[in-house]
């Protein structure tokens, strides 16, 4: 068993070549020129052609996401035409990437849908003055009241649940683009920036719609013989509509190490929407439900540090874990802010092998998992994240990792909080 990290010499596995170019597969800026995928800016994703190479490379056709974000590997593998499962446990995220998979939608009853709901949008007198405090804080007066129109109308309308959620989706998509404030997508809002370039609410809304009609056009002729994928709100820890034995090839990536709060990431769209009324509410609406990747998760976890550590899960990587754990709980001490990172690593460890018993469960003999993952240094105290989590793999009954490193990160020290380089790269798991 061969357990290193690896430079593959497979055309796959296109690292830093000669041009001088970083790889960037590994991030969803090349799914920003492509269709569908481009409809919604998911940062946390990675590149929708990278994936359509791996599936045929590896001839899956069985693919599981375990961490299905934005759609991006369901999307590939519809248009491979071969079996997908996508589990998201963010209720937001599951929508957009359900939406995406709407794809296949006839795009002239979508387009009539959308012009009703932005009709009766236009008609709306809106007479309300009030409206959450981060709401007020986001958009000018005349844009709320159009945003609000357009929710209004949205909850009014009586199209089927399909074309109700693509309408749902494009209201929400255009949230960020249409506030003159630091908004920008799957971002921290950010009241004080501004943005040069708006748009309006209903320009925005109608401009929207005629993307997506003409990606869905294009697409629907380009892959007719184009699967249909399944994605699930569940939870990447335990994955009941997934049967054992299920899949041969996973794609995933897991949030990574490094405080990134998933559930503030769209606290704006959720707070337009009414689903909460400010961030004390995202514990219970989302983030009970995510793997612990921020310290805001585990406030209430310092009574049970020793159990976590002591969890059988950890005890490949017990030892080096804890000596972590011991530097991070001092060095906290020192800091200003004196962030739980000690807690939320062992945490965050524990649930991702979890997530590994798992995906050991639900995948074949003989598959291959790979996870796109970054290593971590909260407080300047290095995390070989790659490493435990092959660790936690085989601990699992994988047969085998190693480690294809893709970029590196924090090496423009200009505003880090430290200066331990970092890497990006794919954690291969045979087995």
């Amino acid at each position: 068993m061969e357990n290193e990290v690896h430079e593959p010499q497979l055309e796959l596995f296109k690292t830093e070549k000669n041009n001088g170019k970083v790889d960037l597969t590994s991030t969803f800026a090349d799914n920003m020129k492509l269709p569908i995928h481009r409809w919604y800016r998911y940062t946390a994703g990675f590149s929708g052609p990278w994936v359509r190479e791996l599936i045929s490379t590896e001839n899956g056709q069985n693919v599981l996401d375990p961490f299905g974000g934005s759609g991006t590997v369901m999307l590939e593998s519809e248009f491979a035409g071969i079996n997908s499962i996508g589990i998201e446990a963010h209720p937001y995220v599951f929508r957009i990437a359900k939406a995406k998979l709407s794809w296949k939608i006839d795009p002239q009853e979508f387009k009539d849908s959308a012009r009703k709901l932005l009709s009766q949008a236009k008609e709306k007198n809106i007479t309300k003055s009030k409206y959450p405090k981060l709401i007020e804080q986001c958009y000018p007066k005349e844009i709320i009241e159009k945003l609000e129109a357009l929710k209004q109308a949205w909850f009014e309308s009586n199209d089927n649940t399909e074309l109700k959620e693509l309408n749902w989706f494009v209201i929400t998509s255009i949230l960020r683009t249409t506030s003159p404030v630091g908004t920008a997508q799957w971002q921290y809002i950010q009241p004080s920036k501004t943005k040069g370039r708006v748009l309006d609410a209903f320009l925005a809304f109608e401009a929207k719609v005629y993307d997506m009609a003409q990606d869905m056009q294009n697409m629907q002729r380009k892959y007719p013989n184009a699967s249909n994928s399944e994605v699930y709100m569940e939870d990447a820890r335990h994955m009941p509509s997934v049967p054992d034995a299920w899949a041969d090839l996973v794609i995933t990536s897991p949030p990574y190490a490094n405080n990134y709060d998933y559930a503030d990431a769209t606290r704006l769209e959720m707070t337009f929407w009414g689903d909460i009324e400010g961030w004390g509410d995202l514990q219970d609406k989302v983030r009970q439900f995510l793997v612990t990747a921020c310290t805001q998760h585990v406030t209430k976890l310092k009574d049970k540090a020793d159990e976590i550590l002591d969890s059988p899960l950890l005890t490949p990587i017990r030892a080096e874990i804890k000596a972590v754990f011991n530097e991070l709980a001092e060095t906290r001490l020192t800091r200003g802010g004196k962030k739980n990172y000690h807690l939320m690593i062992i945490a965050y460890f524990n649930d991702l092998a979890k997530v590994f018993h798992e995906l050991r469960r639900v995948t074949k003999s003989g598959c291959t998992v790979c996870f796109v993952v970054g290593d971590s240094a909260p407080y300047g105290v290095y995390v070989p994240v790659d490493k435990w989590l092959g660790e936690l793999a085989i601990s699992a009954g994988f047969d085998s990792y190693e480690f294809e490193k893709l970029r590196d990160r924090n090496t423009k020290w200009k505003n880090r909080k430290h200066r331990v380089p970092l890497h990006e790269g794919r954690l291969w798991i045979k087995g």
